[in-house]
């Protein structure tokens, strides 16, 4: 595969190609070339949460996972409800000169419920998809008029799932470590109704709907009978759900404190089956950067949330390859392709490797073994519960635009 100007110029899979003089030349054998890595549901934290992560430190931690392209939630402050907080962000971007970020704008302002956002002009302004997480929309009138708006635009919905009055004061999940533990709960039902009722109301507009972090075994299957109707219904599920049970919070474990809540084995192998069975069709790290002070709080009043990036590629890899689950083609589709059309990146060639797509490219080391140490993070946070795993595979060149981002052993 030749890169040139920016592009994928040349691909000939067994074949030669003619390589320009003073080029420089890569050796990838025994690893896996890949479109560069797209993660949909990333928190920048800028503007306002800058003492937690910045765009230039997160878009860092991107390249140093694999991913070459974020889309970032706007709960943000000021909230990114306007085309000025969109542009902000955009030229943000720009100047860190790292990972492409694509803007999710708020669906309402302030992302309060109550009043819509100017979602046709940020949608002018390049927002590829609205959201209003950390919150989801609790007016089923709202829910419905945002749907319409989104299908009128042909952009994506993306809805964080939490019925507010079942998880008001719940900090974990509803079950006997949070009885033990005397921390207030969390029912799945939280999740799980405010989804069954999205699915309902979008019967009508049939905009593009997707839930973010699942967490619940029964979301995966109100989510597999909503694509049997053949309504354009779409799920991703993180790392932390898919490798840790609600135990992680024994010892008032802050760092296993998550939004939605860690949950069971069963909801674990439930969700593993429905990316099995592509029922959950998008992966995404729900990246979550917070301060060490913040996460040394007591349990009930430290905030949810774990940051990802830097480190996501080999918890993928450890819940769903090792475990049998899909095979590292797949997990790359999951990571690139899926993502792409989800948000409508495809239509600017992103998540391919197709001849004159961009030049962003992921070379993954499959075996390559290492241990997760969040000191060597590029976050500016390290509020992750994975440090000190042993993990297996890694991303060890990452290319944006043709640019080399991160070289790692290559």
């Amino acid at each position: 595969m030749l890169v040139a100007d920016g592009r994928i110029a040349r691909v000939a899979p067994g074949g030669s190609i003619d390589v320009p003089q003073g080029a420089r030349r890569i050796d990838c054998g025994g690893r896996i070339i890949a479109p560069g890595l797209i993660d949909p549901h990333v928190h920048l934290r800028e503007p306002g949460g800058e003492a937690k992560e910045t765009i230039k430190t997160g878009t860092a931690s991107a390249v140093a996972g694999g991913f070459t392209t974020v889309c970032c939630m706007p709960n943000t402050n000021p909230t990114i409800d306007t085309t000025t907080t969109v542009r902000f962000v955009q030229q943000a971007a720009r100047e860190a000169q790292s990972a492409r970020v694509f803007v999710v704008a708020a669906a309402t302002v302030g992302r309060k419920g109550e009043q819509l956002a100017p979602m046709a002009a940020m949608s002018a302004a390049g927002a590829v998809a609205f959201s209003d997480d950390g919150d989801g929309i609790a007016n089923p009138a709202m829910m419905r008029r945002v749907l319409e708006v989104c299908a009128s635009l042909g952009k994506p919905f993306m809805q964080h799932c939490q019925d507010h009055q079942l998880a008001e004061g719940g900090v974990m999940n509803e079950g006997p470590v949070a009885t033990r533990l005397g921390l207030l709960p969390w029912p799945r039902e939280a999740e799980e109704i405010m989804l069954e009722r999205d699915v309902r109301l979008n019967r009508g507009p049939r905009a593009r709907y997707h839930a973010q972090h699942l967490s619940s075994g029964g979301s995966a299957e109100i989510i597999r009978r909503a694509r049997a109707e053949g309504l354009p219904v779409s799920g991703e599920v993180s790392p932390h759900h898919l490798l840790l049970t609600d135990d992680a919070c024994d010892g008032y474990n802050t760092l296993a404190k998550m939004n939605p809540p860690l949950r069971t084995r069963a909801d674990i192998d439930q969700l593993k089956k429905a990316v099995a069975d592509g029922t959950i069709d998008v992966l995404a790290t729900d990246h979550a950067p917070h301060t060490s002070a913040e996460k040394a709080r007591d349990f009930a009043s430290a905030p949810f949330g774990i940051i990802g990036l830097d480190c996501a590629l080999a918890l993928y890899a450890k819940a769903l390859v090792d475990d049998g689950v899909i095979g590292w083609p797949r997990l790359v589709e999951l990571l690139t392709r899926t993502p792409a059309a989800l948000c409508g990146l495809d239509a600017q060639g992103l998540g391919t490797l197709r001849e004159g797509a961009p030049g962003d490219v992921t070379v993954i080391d499959p075996n390559l073994e290492w241990t997760i140490d969040v000191s060597a993070f590029a976050s500016k946070s390290r509020n992750c519960p994975f440090d000190g795993w042993k993990v297996r595979g890694r991303a060890v060149l990452t290319v944006v635009g043709g640019v080399v981002q991160l070289e790692h052993g290559i």
